[in-house]
């Protein structure tokens, strides 16, 4: 399959919309066209042991869950090992994308993957995703009434001049037993300010101006996080053995909530892969799942009677690779071969 392709279908897997504006998503190392891909290498962290894994698997892209480019590169040396990654990728011409928070967010992504762990539940995202796009055109619908044929045609003409401006509509009204003309328009945020401008200049044009800011509309099961809903309620130590068993973890790290022990119920749970903490906080739940939070947040989970469990960070996004293998295979109407790292791993270890 050609590079372009592929990455045009990764894409329509998962729109690149739906990543977080920090965040560093889409195709980041492409050698020169053309690029036939056979082989494309799974890994959640792209380090050097897992780039030479690559390069001995024959891999043609990497999708590499971290953008191991995430940080501007001023160069691209041997003195670095994430300019090495590079090099390394340019060399043997295997090509490097990474979809990290538009996985987290997709409804078939890792946070979907993280709820198995607890068990039947229901589950919502925390943080809801919006549309790309407004519902109409243009961020703001403007309407106002004016009386005046002449002065309105006048300003009328000189709206419709202006750039960003659409489903621009006229309809007779009576207001306060008077004929007049309600208008309604569509316009971009720097649009507003010049139409906002123009009817100042016509102060006896206009009355009642309402000015409406668009919503773009939230997509169904989509977003960061989870607030997990258990069909019913299980003891804290039963949680964490699901947890550990579904991780494939021998440990995770815990702390009890305030008044709360290892034999109370847990009924809400919310959860999110990585590092979870600005998505997590002020959520009323049981139960916190992720894979690191700083100390001060778990203080402050513990103090409102919230248990917390941290796995490490990765340890809560790769054993979603085997799923996305599968997931991928099918989308990519298995046209290539999929294989997913074995050298890749968490950093941290218990000692």
């Amino acid at each position: 399959m050609d590079l372009r392709e592929l990455v045009s279908a990764l894409n329509d897997f998962a729109s690149l919309s739906l990543a977080e504006s920090w965040d560093n998503v889409g195709l980041l190392v492409e050698p020169s066209p053309p690029h036939t891909v056979n082989t494309l290498f799974l890994t959640n962290d792209l380090t050097e042991e897992v780039m030479e894994e690559a390069v001995q698997k024959a891999a043609d892209l990497i999708l590499s869950y971290h953008p191991p480019i995430f940080t501007p590169l001023k160069r691209v040396t041997w003195k670095t090992w994430k300019e090495r990654l590079v090099v390394r990728a340019l060399e043997h011409r295997i090509g490097i994308y990474s979809p990290h928070t538009v996985y987290d967010a997709i409804p078939h992504g890792v946070n979907n993957w993280l709820t198995k762990g607890l068990g039947a539940c229901t589950s919502v995202p925390l943080r809801p995703s919006t549309a790309p796009r407004y519902p109409a055109e243009g961020s703001h619908r403007i309407e106002f009434c004016a009386d005046n044929a002449e002065h309105l045609d006048k300003v009328l003409s000189k709206i419709k001049d202006l750039k960003e401006i659409s489903c621009l509509t006229t309809l007779p009204a009576r207001v306060e037993g008077e004929e007049q003309t309600r208008v309604s328009l569509n316009c971009s945020q720097k649009a507003l300010l010049e139409v906002v401008a123009l009817l100042s200049q016509n102060s006896l044009l206009y009355h009642k101006t309402e000015i409406v800011l668009l919503q773009k509309p939230l997509l169904p099961h989509t977003g960061m996080g989870r607030l997990c809903t258990l069909s019913e309620p299980v003891s804290l130590s039963d949680i964490i053995a699901r947890i550990k068993s579904h991780l494939k973890l021998p440990h995770i790290r815990l702390a009890v909530g305030m008044g709360k022990t290892l034999e109370s119920p847990v009924k809400k749970a919310a959860l999110c892969a990585g590092s979870g903490s600005s998505i997590l906080k002020g959520t009323e739940a049981d139960l916190y799942l992720t894979g690191e939070m700083s100390h001060h947040d778990v203080l402050d989970a513990v103090a409102n009677g919230i248990s917390v469990v941290l796995c490490e960070h990765s340890n809560t996004e790769r054993g979603f690779l085997s799923e996305l293998r599968d997931m991928l295979a099918s989308h990519l109407h298995y046209k290539i071969n999929i294989i997913v790292s074995e050298k890749d791993r968490d950093p941290l270890q218990v000692a």
